[in-house]
């Protein structure tokens, strides 16, 4: 693959704003193009591009299109700056009149390197907030992909659709379906700006010869309507890459925008690392209609916030993933020691769900066309959840973990919406993992609250089997859960109690007492012995109880001292309501 750096662009506006002004902060700056401006930490805006793309076993080449005016400073810059001389291409314009535009610029180099690769075009004066993403990844979701490649980012809440090209994607292919330069409001609902930053298949070079017979003016020949021709009107397949990242000075700009974003990206990128990201996730109880999630049924299930699994990601020289000094031991006081710890609570802790969720999410972005920051983070973890009491407590660190990855990349609600997030945290241990787990504990972590479930009967027609039997209690769990929402809705707590006691039942009936087991069984009729409502919350390991009894605080006490004296642990649990309510 071959990359090419266009800074051909006659800057006059930021030119004559700089040497007319009256400060005298930058004078120093008169005449300098404006991609050897100072960037982010100082660093030439060319100086980041080049070190991104100045690699050896990625580009077989790296040429750089400048024009006559400003040929002597890019010569200079390319000797200081070890870019090969020779591939400095003078496009032989002087001022902005007389300009041949990008297409025909990049035509240029195309032409006279006789060039018959893959290519990368990059405009080299635009300013990155990130400046530190995989380029490599870029080229890999390039070849994927049967078509061209756009790289787009979203506008920030101050940026105007009309100033940029806008692209149409369509999530499911990453298609580009539209191309809109600089649109008038209204004309797209899509914030998603596309900037110059291409790949190029060689058999499409062609393409940019037949695109410059139709457009003889300077004017029309910019990037933007070559891909808006080549879209909307060739029909080719383009595809669809995010940087979650943003590009500025993109095309003619002045002093005061180019000061504006230079100190807006120095100021994120200073407070970035300062500062920790913290996410919780809570343990959640399934009230009503569980196991039946696992069988296409309906489930009611709500997150309690008196147990959780927190994360938390700090950036960092290298990737750490730090182990829990309790939930993974690597070091113990004896052998006997060892084996009781090894015994009682096995050898797998946490350490491995943030290591298979870090690794599902770069495969994740990188199908999805979401190009990462090289940046690197420590991650550590804490929990308060149970083991093995169906809680969910495994589903809960790796939802934590996701929430602190989606904030240190800017992956946005509309990359990743809730409803694949919560795929893609059943997929972490299911695939990666393989950990038996059900479709409910997700739902509820990532939407929190109190949740209504009614899982999709496709898996059960595709695959076309289920015993009658099974398939017939799926169906009554389906019914409770519909009539624990009306009874939830209503505060009808009689009827909801009658009805966890009705799914207990049900489950009993199916999976009989033996798969149940002692424990299980044990705790429900202690409940029971008191007046609660009780069912299963999990898999199993834990009860879930509603006490209506009148005198239900001192039912409560002496539930509590029954359950302790059973070596069982009491508590009252806390449900937990993510806008504040109770």
């Amino acid at each position: 693959m071959i990359c090419i750096l266009l800074v051909a662009g006659h800057g006059t506006v930021l030119e004559t704003q700089i040497k007319n002004d009256d400060t005298g902060l930058y004078s120093h700056l008169a005449g300098v193009p404006k991609a050897l401006l100072p960037g982010i930490g100082g660093k030439k805006i060319l100086d980041f591009w080049w070190e991104t793309v100045n690699m050896r076993q990625l580009f077989t080449e790296v040429y750089l299109v400048t024009n006559a005016d400003k040929y002597k400073y890019y010569e200079r810059w390319a000797t200081a700056n070890d870019f090969p001389v020779e591939n400095v291409v003078n496009d032989g314009s002087t001022t902005l009149a007389d300009r041949l535009g990008a297409v025909a610029d990049l035509e240029l180099v195309i032409r006279s390197r006789k060039l018959q690769d893959d290519i990368m075009v990059i405009a080299g004066d635009m300013l990155c907030a990130d400046q530190n993403f995989d380029i490599a990844q870029v080229i890999r979701f390039f070849r994927s992909e049967p078509g061209e490649l756009i790289i787009y980012y979203e506008l920030e809440e101050s940026e105007k659709s009309s100033s940029r090209g806008i692209v149409e994607v369509c999530r499911d292919t990453h298609r580009i379906t539209r191309f809109l330069e600089k649109p008038q409001e209204g004309l797209t609902s899509s914030r998603l700006a596309s900037v110059v930053f291409y790949c190029i298949q060689r058999v499409t070079l062609s393409d940019l010869s037949d695109f410059l017979n139709l457009q003889p003016q300077a004017t029309d020949r910019s990037l933007g309507r070559f891909w808006e021709w080549l879209i909307n009107e060739k029909r080719l397949d383009v595809f669809g890459m995010k940087l979650p990242t943003g590009f500025q000075l993109i095309g003619q700009v002045g002093l005061s925008d180019y000061t504006r974003w230079l100190t807006h990206y120095s100021t994120k990128q200073q407070d970035t690392p300062a500062k920790p990201i913290t996410c919780r996730s809570f343990a959640r109880v399934g009230l009503m209609g569980n196991p039946s999630d696992g069988f296409n049924g309906k489930t009611i299930a709500m997150s309690i916030c008196n147990f959780w699994a927190e994360v938390t990601l700090v950036e960092s020289q290298t990737l750490v993933l730090v182990p829990h000094p309790l939930n993974d031991p690597t070091e113990f006081g004896s052998l006997q020691d060892l084996f009781c710890i090894s015994r009682k609570e096995g050898y797998l802790g946490g350490l491995r769900l943030l290591q298979a969720t870090c690794k599902k999410f770069y495969q994740f972005c990188s199908k999805q066309g979401i190009a990462l920051t090289k940046q690197n983070f420590t991650l550590k973890y804490d929990t308060n959840i149970p083991r093995q009491v169906g809680l969910a407590g495994s589903s809960a660190i790796v939802s934590a973990t996701l929430k602190c990855l989606m904030k240190f990349y800017n992956i946005t609600d509309d990359d990743l919406p809730k409803s694949i997030r919560a795929n893609f945290i059943l997929n972490v241990e299911t695939e990666e993992l393989f950990i038996t787990a059900g479709l409910q504990d997700r739902v509820v972590q990532v939407y929190e609250g109190l949740v209504y479930m009614d899982f999709s009967k496709k898996l059960m027609e595709e695959q076309g089997y289920g015993e009658p039997l099974v398939v017939e209690a799926m169906k009554t769990f389906a019914e409770l859960t519909d009539q624990a929402r009306t009874a939830l809705q209503d505060k009808d707590w009689r009827r909801l109690a009658q009805l966890m006691d009705q799914n207990f039942e049900l489950r009993r009936s199916v999976y009989t007492d033996e798969c149940l087991g002692p424990g299980n069984l044990k705790m429900v009729q202690l409940a029971r012995q008191f007046g609660s409502a009780v069912k299963l919350p999990g898999s199993g390991g834990a009860v879930v109880g509603l006490c209506l009894d009148e005198a239900r605080l001192v039912r409560l006490v002496e539930m509590r001292q029954a359950f302790q004296e059973a070596g069982c642990v009491f508590c009252v649990i806390t449900p937990y309501d993510p806008v504040g309510r109770r």
